[in-house]
């Protein structure tokens, strides 16, 4: 369990100007459940995702996994960003297999574990490609299989699909609900998207404006295992809607940023 208690984070200027991202933020994270963040930009989200993960400290309050304060990354936890990072000199396998050469993991064994986590994310035979050679789709789940080969307990997402064209999201977003499925990790995923939100969680936190609260936590009572026709689900869609209203009633509502079209 994610225990998030009165966390507040301050961004320094030059001038010693004070930025408040995040204001007194109590959040528990159940283990073993998909939960996503969303919230306007600049509201916190990426900035509470890397406290998790250990990247950047706490201004006052606490955050510990199963009672340990978090003090640093560890073990524990992986992060897929937005932007896939891909070692461009590596091949696939060799990029997969770079946390685990990190972590002195003999070189037959993250081999093979990095084989497997390309094969969970059907990228099995690509593991000789470099990055250039393959489409953002496909970099994107590299990056995942990158995070699964450490097999981590916690699985930190932001925005990950949020650079991809709307087919290739979609069919992503597939993917990801049928490999949790399968190990049921704890999974924290910021996001913009409403539909992408209820689609993949259990819960959905909403966050207000600048400095960042948490104004909503909104259970997703729709039936596991989710399949596309989901979306279609009158439930669905009134939870979308209620999500929206519930962020325009917060002055968060902007119009969405035209999406970068990336090649499936």
């Amino acid at each position: 369990m994610i225990a998030i208690a009165e966390v507040t984070k301050v961004f320094r200027g030059r001038d010693d100007e004070e930025l408040v991202a995040l204001d007194r933020v109590s959040l528990t994270v159940r283990d073993h459940e998909f939960l996503s963040i969303i919230g306007p930009s600049g509201c916190g989200k990426t900035t509470l995702l890397r406290m998790i993960g250990g990247l950047i400290p706490a201004e006052a309050g606490t955050i510990a996994i199963d009672g340990v304060p978090v003090t640093g990354p560890g073990p524990d936890r992986a992060i897929v960003f937005q932007d896939f990072a891909l070692l461009p000199w590596a091949d696939l396998l060799a990029n997969v297999a770079f946390p685990l050469e990190i972590r002195k993991v003999p070189r037959r064994e993250r081999e093979a574990r990095a084989l497997e986590a390309l094969r969970l994310v059907g990228l099995q035979d690509f593991a000789h490609y470099y990055p250039r050679q393959i489409s953002g789709g496909m970099q994107q789940r590299v990056g995942l299989a990158r995070a699964l080969g450490v097999d981590p307990e916690i699985l930190l997402m932001d925005e990950p699909f949020g650079a991809l064209d709307a087919q290739t999201r979609q069919l992503l977003q597939e993917e990801l609900t049928t490999l949790w499925q399968r190990d049921r990790k704890t999974v924290v995923f910021i996001t913009h998207a409403m539909d992408e939100a209820v689609y993949l969680s259990d819960r959905v936190v909403i966050m207000t404006p600048r400095p960042g609260r948490v104004a909503e936590v909104l259970e997703i009572p729709l039936a596991r295992p989710r399949a596309p026709e989901t979306r279609e689900d009158p439930a669905f869609v009134r939870l979308t809607a209620r999500i929206w209203e519930r962020l325009k009633a917060l002055g968060a509502a902007q119009p969405p940023a035209p999406a970068k079209q990336t090649p499936a």
